[in-house]
């Protein structure tokens, strides 16, 4: 009987990267360089926007980073949030801006994000953010697809080369990391809700990044015996103790090498990149 899948170990990864960046804005502030100053823009009353905020100010703090937060009613005006962003821009004291998202349906999003200065964009959602990433230019990437990409290159798993199914095509997670594996020479098929045949695709996969946010949509026969999965989703289901990916885990672990738990695994990679971000941006480097 096959040994199960060793563990993508997402927490760990994120502690050591955390620590990293801690020393580098010790040294930072050491020199009488600018400390990193991360302005998140919040929108609304969404009180999952309001958590992830506060854990986003959290890390901030315990990095030596400054942080700051803007919010606007839920009825405020498209000019009104844009103005709020471009204040941000001008502001010299803030290296780094993140709208957290969703904003309120009546605002258009994509327009606001572009408001954000490419130098402060840490969160790497703009349109020129990922305009950057295609056409290989410098631009911050994208946090919770860059937090997938370093946490393979952290388990030293090799990319180039090898056949990857990503399994989502949102704007912030699956056409993003679609792209950074291709740019590291893997070769890539995006499925969706569409997809003619899933299992086929994805038995093929030696890389299979699930983020579509069905929960357990993938499971462990469809998995190609030795392949690493990687779980970005992240679901609650009526009646379970806990919440779980869109992997089912227990049987995707009896044939894959290496996959990552849920929660335990993306997740602390998306606030980790977060970080590196910001600090890369006072540093005045992508």
């Amino acid at each position: 009987m096959r040994e199960q899948a060793a563990i993508l170990d997402g927490t760990a990864t994120a502690k050591t990267i955390r620590q990293e960046v801690a020393a580098e804005v010790k040294l930072l502030a050491a020199s009488g360089a600018r400390v990193p100053h991360l302005a998140a823009v919040l929108i609304g009353d969404d009180p999952a926007s309001h958590t992830y905020v506060g854990m986003k100010q959290k890390a901030c703090s315990w990095v030596g980073m400054q942080s700051s937060i803007h919010r606007l009613p839920a009825t405020c005006s498209q000019d009104e949030a844009v103005k709020l962003v471009q204040s941000l821009n001008n502001n010299e004291e803030v290296t780094g801006i993140l709208v957290q998202h969703p904003l309120p349906s009546h605002l258009h999003e994509p327009a606001i994000l572009d408001c954000v200065s490419p130098n402060k964009d840490v969160d790497g959602i703009s349109r020129s953010s990922l305009g950057g990433l295609i056409n290989g230019e410098p631009a911050f990437a994208s946090c919770t697809p860059a937090g997938i990409i370093e946490l393979l290159d952290r388990y030293n798993i090799a990319i180039q080369g090898k056949r990857a199914v990503v399994i989502g095509r949102s704007i912030i997670l699956g056409k993003p990391v679609a792209m950074m594996l291709l740019n590291r020479n893997a070769t890539v098929n995006i499925c969706h809700s569409r997809t003619a045949d899933l299992a086929a695709e994805v038995s093929r996969a030696d890389i299979v990044v699930a983020a579509v946010g069905r929960p357990e949509l993938i499971t462990g026969e469809m998995i190609k015996p030795g392949a690493v999965v990687v779980d970005a989703g992240y679901n609650r289901v009526e009646g379970r103790s806990k919440d779980v990916g869109d992997v089912e885990f227990e049987s995707a672990s009896e044939r894959a090498s290496w996959i990552t738990p849920v929660p335990g695994g993306v997740g602390p990679m998306t606030i980790a990149m977060l970080l590196r971000n910001t600090l890369r941006a006072a540093q005045g480097r992508f």
